[in-house]
């Protein structure tokens, strides 16, 4: 008896199993099948039978009946029908084959309720050809060079891709899933800090048949996405799932500006930039476009979220171009020492940051003081590590709140000065950096006297001259004013020596490399443009340079 008992368990244990797989399953099992009889047990397992089902069906001492009431109530959800009571079901489990199958063509809804497949003929291929800018030797340009990347069509038109995809452009072509035609793009916009670039096709050959990509919300945690675009390893099409693992405030290493941004363990290669990421519903949440290569890290890719896309494209929409996001031009320091607040003058319900620094050139230098203690902006309160709330049981940075602004806004900005609550209304402007990291697509500027090379620094420039480890191998000076340094001019530029073109009348000057020209005959040198002037103006007997290092040039 023992042997037939076991053998009747696994047999139970198998039907339960099948049951489960037919709600599952639903577009590719068949309910028309009649299932075969089972021995009769006596202590069915609960646990195996109540798997995933539990709520749906009623337990019986009868072993039969309970696994006849199993599958009538899988038979009565495919069709539909309401649960009323026991005989119910197992008139449910009378019914013939035949009529049992009229109820099977409901399935195939069911399965598309749960995941929709996303329009990946709305994903395209994107071809540029490249020429930079050589910043080293700012007369010439560098050798062309090619790159493929990811792109996909939303309405009015238009494609977004990647920024980083199109720098530099000078011939960019798009190419559809399943086409081989290549059409000419025009670049609309380009967004360097969110890295976000807006293209369009005069060709009307190349909107037929295609659907654009609808946006969704800004997904969870833990959201299923599925990232979709072209990669290195092959020319098709390429899809990698994931989830999402974190939201949060983002470094974006091609605009250098922190904004919102997803980490997913989705597989993000290189030529996946540019591609869209969407969410199990079809609908696009993001744009991938840069990943994380440690020795200590794996699967781990970055995604442009929706706010920040929306934001780029009204951005262009309101004011027909890029304008950017707006900043505010502080430094602040966190407020959660206790000493600290109470000599600030904080009560003890007061929550805020302390400004340490402000840009001379911003707007809000006109009202707001250092160590000034901002309490909220626009109504929203700060606490004393900077963030503000974000979603149920998230915090994020304050700064969020600032990027969801447009350059020109206005906002109310509540700060304790002196233990004195006052409100101001500050203006919103772009952030200018004395070193910027991006020159916006044009030729960097230069001026050549006495074979003395002057031009101004930037971030390409660095990278152009020390490589990617720029900020470990650049001259430190160059550095403390690239990560500290305040410009106190709208129109201020960081000038230097960028080498000596060897001649008879710069002898001994040779050695001069990435210098910065301080003064000119004893006048101070704001930029390029002032110092050409100075140099073309002069009519002294000696030209004098006076550079950093306490270095000076005679000519």
């Amino acid at each position: 008896m023992k042997p037939s008992q076991k053998r009747a368990r696994k047999l139970k244990t198998q039907s339960a199993e099948n049951a489960t797989g037919e709600v599952k399953e639903a577009s590719v099992t068949h309910l028309n099948e009649s299932p075969s009889p089972e021995p009769p047990e006596t202590n069915p397992s609960p646990p195996r039978l109540n798997r995933g089902r539990g709520k749906k069906r009623r337990l019986s001492n009868n072993p039969s009946e309970t696994t006849e009431q199993q599958r009538g109530g899988v038979v009565s959800q495919r069709s539909s029908l309401p649960h009323h009571h026991h005989s119910d079901c197992n008139n449910a489990t009378t019914v013939s084959a035949a009529a049992t199958s009229e109820s099977t063509p409901a399935a195939p809804s069911w399965e598309t309720v749960v995941k929709v497949v996303p329009s990946m003929d709305a994903v395209v291929k994107v071809f540029c050809v490249h020429t930079d800018p050589n910043f080293s030797l700012p007369w010439q340009m560098k050798r062309q060079y090619s790159s493929g990347s990811s792109g996909f069509i939303i309405g009015g038109r238009r494609v977004l891709t990647n920024a980083h995809s199109v720098e530099h452009h000078t011939q960019v072509k798009l190419k559809k899933r399943g086409s081989d035609t290549k059409y000419l793009a025009t670049v609309l916009a380009i967004g360097t800090e969110c890295d976000i670039a807006l293209l369009t096709v005069s060709d009307d050959e190349f909107w037929e048949g295609v659907s654009p990509v609808e946006f969704g919300d800004l997904p969870a945690l833990q959201d299923a996405v599925t990232v979709v675009g072209y990669p290195i390893g092959g020319d098709t099409i390429s899809v990698t799932s994931g989830v999402v693992s974190r939201i949060e405030i983002l470094s974006y290493v091609h605009g250098s500006t922190e904004l919102l941004g997803l980490q997913i363990d989705a597989a993000i290669n290189s030529g996946n930039s540019g591609g869209p990421a969407f969410n199990d519903k079809g609908k696009c949440v993001g744009i991938a476009f840069q990943s994380l290569k440690h020795e200590d890290a794996e699967n781990i890719g970055y995604v442009i979220p929706t706010p920040v896309i929306g934001h780029f494209i009204q951005d262009y929409e309101k004011h027909n171009k890029y304008t950017g996001f707006p900043v505010i031009g502080i430094e602040w320091q966190k407020m959660e020492n206790p000493d600290l607040r109470k000599k600030m003058g904080m009560e003890s319900h007061q929550k805020g940051v302390r400004i340490r620094r402000i840009e001379p050139t911003a707007p809000e230098s006109q009202v707001l003081k250092p160590s000034d203690i901002i309490l909220s902006f626009d109504g929203v309160n700060i606490a004393n590590d900077g963030t503000v709330p974000f979603r149920h049981g998230e915090r994020i940075g304050f700064s969020y709140l600032i990027s969801q602004k447009y350059t020109g806004d206005s906002a109310l900005v509540k700060i304790l000065r002196n233990k004195e609550i006052l409100e101001f209304n500050v203006k919103l402007a772009i952030h200018k950096k004395l070193i910027p990291a991006h020159i916006s697509g044009k030729p960097p500027s230069y001026f050549i006297v006495a074979g003395f090379v002057f031009t101004t620094v930037s971030v390409p420039y660095l990278r152009s001259e020390y490589g990617k480890e720029y900020e470990y191998d650049a001259p430190v000076k160059l550095l403390e004013k690239h990560l500290h340094a305040m410009t106190q001019s709208v129109d201020e530029q960081l000038v230097v020596v960028s080498q000596v073109l060897v001649s008879d009348i710069n002898i001994g000057y040779e050695e001069i490399v990435n210098t910065q020209v301080v003064a000119f005959n004893g006048k101070p040198v704001k930029n390029l443009k002032c110092l050409a002037e100075m140099v073309e103006n002069c009519e002294d007997e000696y030209m004098e340079f006076n550079l950093d290092y306490h270095q000076i040039v005679v000519l």
